[in-house]
């Protein structure tokens, strides 16, 4: 900051709107937070001038003076009240993440304001940042550290009942444990949100988020019809927020319908004009491109949907699993009608006919007979498949058993019989 300083008032922060360029705003805009005036007018002009400062810096992608700036802002606000205080703050921060490539920044930022915060002994503050540092490292796929750092602080939220703090946390759990890959966990979290949740009012964005993790948990549980209600209520609500998570609500809707064999629905939805005037782009083309492929049973256009929305598709966690599982299920499908006339048959012309690479056909058709889905064996030599006929089961021995076993049901009754006489 510069050591001249401009006075605080509405003067100062219209001169910093009509500068010329954004430097030159945000050079008066600092002149003015060094302005020593404590008057209640002149520390409501350095609120505004501050959040006039950040969305500058923001714009300008100047993260590291946006860190600097919190530092240097440690006096001002000792000057006003605590919730102003974190008012700011979580501005600041917010401002952080909207800059690009930041991750790491946003988390020294976050852990130097807990440090702040645990010496000020400003709690409301404290544990919000610490909720919004568990989700920065959970996206850094540090999911120890955040498991740990959420671990304490639901047990420091629960004393206090802060319900709507508990829900975002309990959520957030939700998540890690889902990316653990510990369903249970996942679900009991959810749960834990859901309950907090119902007794108070919550924002629709927050309940579009639970909506959507319940989608994702029932979705791994493969009860798609219960999925894609819950993806439908997201939806509904992020697409009345103009959230940006509504297009990956309504992505996950369509998985459900392609999951359940309801591709041909797929166009529908999309074509649909709440739909398709708002978001149409790679995101809904993408599984349209899926869907297609599954309603002809075509892996080739498979593969080539993969190969051309590899981001949409493969880079999606959630999109991916149940696409691997689904590609898997029509790769089995079509191999298993392809080698049924056949008692022997090179597998460089099964690799012809469904049109993938002979190495990737034969792998699969060494796993399918290890899961005993057919009876056969690979000749590598002769590099082909040998398909033996299904073996008849001889009825003999399951009639055996069961006279022997009703033998010893007649030979128990007799006993009875003998015993009761007997006495």
């Amino acid at each position: 900051m510069s050591t001249s300083h401009l006075p605080a008032t509405t003067d100062s922060l219209f001169q910093a709107a009509e500068a010329k360029t954004p430097p030159e705003a945000i050079s008066i805009l600092y002149q003015v937070l060094e302005n020593p005036s404590s008057s209640s007018e002149a520390l409501r002009i350095k609120e505004q001038a501050i959040t006039n400062l950040s969305d500058l810096l923001r714009q300008e992608g100047r993260a590291a003076e946006l860190q600097n700036l919190l530092t240097k802002l440690r006096p001002f606000f000792s000057l006003i009240p605590k919730a102003k205080t974190a008012k700011i703050v979580r501005g600041i921060v917010d401002a952080v993440a909207k800059i690009p490539g930041t991750s790491d920044l946003q988390i020294s930022l976050c852990k130097e304001i807990v440090q702040w915060t645990r010496t000020e002994k400003r709690t409301f503050l404290r544990q919000r940042i610490e909720a919004r540092l568990a989700a920065l490292l959970m996206d850094n796929k540090e999911y120890s550290e955040a498991l740990n750092l959420l671990s304490g602080l639901i047990k420091e939220v629960r004393r206090l009942d802060d319900k709507l703090l508990l829900v975002e946390i309990n959520l957030l759990e939700s998540k890690l444990h889902f990316s653990l890959r510990n369903l249970p966990k996942a679900k009991a979290a959810l749960t834990a949100a859901r309950t907090a949740a119902n007794a108070i009012y919550v924002p629709p964005a927050q309940q579009g988020t639970i909506d959507l993790q319940s989608g994702i948990l029932h979705a791994e549980e493969k009860d798609y019809k219960t999925a894609y209600s819950y993806f439908f209520e997201a939806f509904e609500a992020f697409n009345a927020l103009d959230d940006a998570q509504a297009i990956y609500s309504l992505k996950y809707m369509l998985l459900c319908k392609i999951m359940v064999n309801q591709a041909d629905d797929v166009a529908g939805i999309i074509s649909s004009p709440k739909v398709g005037l708002q978001y149409q782009g790679p995101e809904l083309d993408a599984m349209k491109a899926v869907a297609d492929a599954h309603s002809k049973r075509a892996l080739r256009l498979f593969e080539i949907a993969l190969q051309n929305f590899k981001t949409q598709l493969e880079e999606d966690p959630i999109v991916h699993r149940h696409l691997s599982s689904l590609y898997d299920t029509l790769l089995e499908q079509n191999l298993c009608r392809l080698i049924e006339p056949f008692s022997r048959v090179e597998i460089s012309h099964i690799a012809e006919l469904i049109e993938l690479p002979v190495h990737h056909v034969e792998k699969k058709l060494s796993q399918m007979i290890l899961d005993k889905k057919f009876a056969g064996t690979l000749d590598q030599g002769a590099g082909c498949l040998i398909i033996f006929d299904d073996p008849k089961t001889d009825a003999i021995y399951p009639d055996t058993l069961e006279t022997i076993s009703n033998m010893g049901k007649v030979v128990d009754s007799l006993y009875v019989r003998s015993a009761k006489i007997m006495a």
